[in-house]
């Protein structure tokens, strides 16, 4: 079965997430803070009168703390009834995959790779990690009344 993914950049890794997931792509704007959310919550932005939760996808991964610049990109997905926002470093291509040369995640530590990463397929000699965005939503426990 072929999927498509919208390609982005983290840290130097290519990642992929489900492009009917995506609903939109927008410039970084500096998030406003909330108060006892997970550290990987940068805060909130309005998005055209909605409250858009927005994700360090660096720190929930554990590579690190985003610095955002303007040169960053927030991918706007949802997951379930909610809207969030990905910080990412730059947003690639549209890629066709097999769904079937996926391969999943090894199975190392606590697997929390298993969780936020859905699987790994070559594209044109790269590794691309497919998001599993319905990880990301129950990572976070924040705001479940928003959306």
């Amino acid at each position: 079965m072929i999927q498509q993914l919208i390609t982005f950049e983290l840290g130097g890794q290519l990642l992929g997430v489900d492009v009917m997931a995506i609903r939109e792509i927008r410039a970084w704007s500096v998030a406003t803070p909330l108060p006892n959310t997970p550290a990987h919550v940068c805060g909130v932005v309005n998005l055209r009168g909605v409250v858009l939760p927005v994700i360090d996808l660096r720190q929930l991964l554990g590579w690190g703390v985003t610095e955002p610049t303007p040169r960053h990109v927030i991918i706007v997905v949802q997951t379930g009834n909610q809207l969030q926002g990905l910080i990412v470093d730059a947003v690639n291509d549209i890629v066709a995959i097999d769904r079937e040369a996926m391969q999943p995640p090894p199975e190392l530590g606590e697997r929390r790779c298993g969780r936020v990463i859905e699987g790994i397929v070559t594209v044109e000699d790269r590794m691309v990690m497919m998001m599993a965005l319905a990880c990301i939503e129950t990572e976070q426990d924040v705001m479940p009344n928003a959306a």
